[in-house]
């Protein structure tokens, strides 16, 4: 049984049980209250930088507004999301266009609405720039393997060597733009803090030998996100993260620290939100089986996408647990008509044996990357509904 007590509070516990009651599932509950504690927490840990939040981890209007309010600028990665964020009265000097894949009609429609900064990590896509939006700043985001050491790695996909980001930094010049920084993503769900340190040392190289060589002098260094959410497995806590890298800023930049941004999402949304699921089903595959599979009413395609491959292992507590009950093995799976939407197989949760149709199960820490990642209608099921707990 999850001891829920590490990851909600009694009374945030209550409030949540409370507020659910009645709610149809599947949903989610998403309480802001956390993600106010949360942004003040993180921005007292990293004082010298500026928070851009990565606005597809959860993009509900209240959160951004929540953020907006407490001083947060914004990572925005397409148009829809570029038109929410301006529609909430933000103005586009605090948001970056942070995809490195953009079509260059897309380029444009972000400069003529005022966004200052955009990413690249190739020639095609910086050529669009300079036709699209002449003089923006231009940070370029070089490879980071992550692939080993974070739940949700970021690699091969975006970004690109640092040698080449040397020479696309030159062509932004050449071109007009203006070369502005250099960034890069460590994995999301970071558990080894070391991986920072390698990509700020990095970063460093191409700042001392762009200015050496060619007298580019960047400003800025994007060191995206990767920060944990409080998930199953352990993680140092974030003021460790804070105090190594500094560390590590200090001793390849010294004090004279050129301007740090960060682009958090799961950290600080991924702890505000609960799942709420329903039995569907629970059964075996033959009489002996020792294992019961348990069907719910979301899955793969409805909010739970990151149980892909079993990254992502989400406290899971049920509407039947009682300490000291017993318990056994599950296999967990979703209710489409896909082979696929399977949770949990090889990683195996333990739940009531009592545990039957229209039990609730409540997934922790599911604020980021659950309700933005569904699908729309997969087998006719509609996309899970967000609520916001004040």
């Amino acid at each position: 049984m999850v001891n829920k007590g590490e990851y909600v509070s009694d009374e945030d516990w209550r409030r949540f049980l409370e507020f659910s009651r009645d709610l149809e599932t599947p949903c989610i509950v998403v309480n802001l209250q956390t993600i106010r504690n949360n942004f003040t927490r993180l921005k007292g840990l990293f004082p010298y930088a500026d928070i851009y939040y990565a606005v597809k981890a959860n993009p509900e209007e209240e959160i951004i507004s929540l953020l907006a309010e407490l001083g947060s600028c914004f990572d925005i990665a397409s148009r829809p999301e570029l038109d929410k964020v301006l529609a909430l009265g933000i103005s586009p000097e605090r948001l970056s266009y942070g995809n490195t894949i953009k079509k260059a009609r897309d380029i444009a429609y972000f400069r003529e609405k005022g966004v200052p900064m955009f990413a690249t990590d190739s020639k095609e896509d910086l050529k669009n720039i300079a036709q699209q939006a002449p003089g923006a700043r231009i940070y370029v985001r070089i490879l980071v393997e992550n692939s080993t050491t974070a739940d949700w790695p970021l690699s091969r996909k975006f970004g690109c060597h640092p040698d080449m980001a040397y020479d696309l930094l030159i062509m932004a010049r050449d071109l007009g733009l203006t070369p502005y920084g250099i960034s890069f993503h460590v994995g999301s769900q970071q558990r080894d803090i070391g991986q920072w340190d390698d990509a700020i040392a990095k970063t460093r190289y191409l700042f001392t030998s762009l200015e050496e060589d060619e007298g580019i002098r960047l400003s800025m260094i994007n060191m995206g996100g990767g920060f944990p959410a409080n998930y199953t497995q352990p993680t140092n806590d974030l003021a460790e993260y804070s105090t190594e890298i500094k560390r590590y800023l200090l001793d390849d930049f010294g004090d004279d620290l050129p301007k740090i941004i960060l682009e958090p999402g799961r950290s600080l949304v991924g702890n505000s939100g609960i799942l709420v699921s329903e039995v569907i089903l629970v059964s075996r595959k033959n009489n002996t089986a020792l294992n019961r599979w348990v069907y719910l009413d979301t899955g793969k395609f409805n909010g739970l996408i990151e149980t892909l491959d079993e990254s992502i292992k989400y406290p899971i507590v049920t509407s039947k647990d009682v300490v000291g009950g017993k318990e056994a093995e599950v296999i967990l799976a979703g209710p489409t008509c896909d082979s696929m939407d399977i949770l949990y197989e090889d990683y195996k949760y333990r739940m009531p044996v009592d545990l039957k149709i229209g039990d609730r199960l409540y997934f922790l820490s599911t604020g980021a990357y659950t309700g933005s990642y569904a699908s729309v209608s997969f087998n006719g099921f509609l996309p899970i509904k967000t609520y916001i707990m004040k």
